[in-house]
């Protein structure tokens, strides 16, 4: 077998229960649909995407061996402005997943007020059977493939599982190459020496502590509040970070692929970032007891932030979770299933609708002065984030309060509300 140059661990497929993606993001659209009210037509057309792609990715191997991969990109809306969406490399990527995260997408943005539909894209293939040489053919074929239906204002890709700054570089050079051009405002999440922004690899992490934060105010938990984060990487890192130089918070559990670890008196946050910068994981770090990594998710605490990938909280484990709140830190973390035992449970939810927008959000404003032109600066980025996530947050909990619904459908209604105040806007073509 074709020995790889570098060995990325992929990260396992998120399959919601009782159901794929696709039925869960069609079955919960559906029904914010029944609490707004809106008519059968509308909810079929907010429920069929734009245009969805499936496309060869052929490519030569190290050995000389030709290998033909399967790549997707669906757009599921452009009422609000162009799709916006990562590109994520696994082995399990089917379209009804791409098709259900585009979907979330759409939502996602509208609910922050940020002028973007909804995109996403992958490529089935596992990143660690693959030399960078071989990863970089399949992310600029893939960009070939897909090119008629992209550009900066038709469709922007970012980063998503299994890519990142690189990939993006590549995706951005491939189609300057071919249209002429910078071509910097095909993608976000690039490099910030080829114009991508400093600020979004802590955009996400700072909006979800943000979350927390409110919604903890919102509950009146007392102080200090216990936090528990399930996924030490970039997201889940950032939010203990972020809340552990806050006296009013303190993080007694975290977790990562190598286990986890756990101090009811708070862990300490340097001994965890040495052991990860260090490569060996949380379950390396002298701090806390250890923990199995799954446990982490029931280990006692106020507030779980769930983040690090989908379908973790089941409803197997949901009656074992011990937080008061969650704050979905990564991309669909509860099933369908488990999110009515935490209901039941009295469980407030904050979603990953609202509580992991900060990529967007940041992502916007580097795609913003890549079309104008401008040189990224950073200064003020993060505030405004937070500023727009405080307002989505508020305008989720107010409507929650008025109509009787969980946040998530309070978020996902407000989603939902907005592109179809859009699309009535603009009317029907023909």
């Amino acid at each position: 077998m074709n020995e790889p140059a570098h060995k990325p661990k992929s990260t396992p497929s998120p399959v919601p229960e009782g159901g794929d993606a696709w039925d869960v993001a069609v079955a919960r659209t559906e029904a914010a649909c029944r609490v707004l009210g809106l008519p059968s037509g509308i909810t079929a057309m907010l429920t069929t995407p734009r245009r969805s792609l499936e496309v060869a990715v052929p490519i030569r191997l190290d050995s000389g061996e030709v290998k033909t991969f399967v790549g997707f990109r669906v757009q599921h809306s452009t009422t609000v402005g162009p799709a916006k969406g990562g590109v994520r490399f696994h082995p399990d990527v089917t379209l009804r997943d791409v098709k259900a995260l585009a979907m979330t997408m759409t939502w996602k943005c509208a609910l922050v007020e940020i002028p973007f539909g909804g995109g996403k894209g992958g490529v089935r293939c596992d990143p660690a059977r693959l030399s960078v040489g071989e990863l970089e053919r399949i992310t600029r074929r893939y960009a070939h493939e897909i090119m008629p239906v992209i550009g900066p204002e038709r469709d922007v890709l970012a980063p998503d599982m299994n890519t990142g700054e690189r990939e993006m570089a590549w995706i951005m050079d491939t189609y300057a190459t071919a249209r002429g051009g910078a071509g910097g405002a095909t993608v976000t999440g690039k490099p910030v020496i080829v114009g991508g922004s400093e600020s979004r690899r802590s955009a996400t992490g700072l909006g979800v502590a943000e979350c927390v934060r409110m919604v903890a105010d919102d509950l009146g938990l007392p102080r200090p509040v216990r936090v528990a984060v399930g996924g030490y990487g970039n997201v889940g890192r950032t939010v203990a970070e972020v809340l552990g130089e806050d006296p009013g918070f303190v993080v007694v559990a975290a977790s990562d692929v190598t286990g986890g670890r756990y101090d009811p008196a708070g862990l300490d946050l340097a001994a965890l970032a040495e052991a990860v910068d260090d490569g060996e994981g949380v379950a390396g770090a002298g701090t806390g007891a250890a923990l199995r990594r799954d446990d982490v998710l029931t280990a006692p605490c106020d507030v779980l932030v769930p983040a690090a990938i989908g379908g973790v909280i089941t409803a197997a484990n949901a009656p074992e979770v011990k937080a008061k709140v969650i704050v979905e830190g990564a991309n669909g973390p509860t099933t369908a299933a488990a999110d009515e035992v935490l209901e039941a449970a009295g469980v407030t939810v904050v979603p990953d609708l609202l509580a992991n927008s900060g990529g967007v959000i940041t992502s916007y404003l580097e795609w913003a002065r890549d079309m104008r032109g401008l040189a990224a600066v950073d200064s003020n980025d993060a505030e405004w984030m937070r500023a727009r996530i405080r307002r989505s947050y508020r305008s989720a909990a107010t409507f929650a309060a008025e109509r009787g619904v969980s946040l998530r459908q309070a978020a996902l209604c407000l989603g939902v509300k907005r592109v179809v105040d859009a699309h009535t806007a603009r009317g029907l073509y023909p």
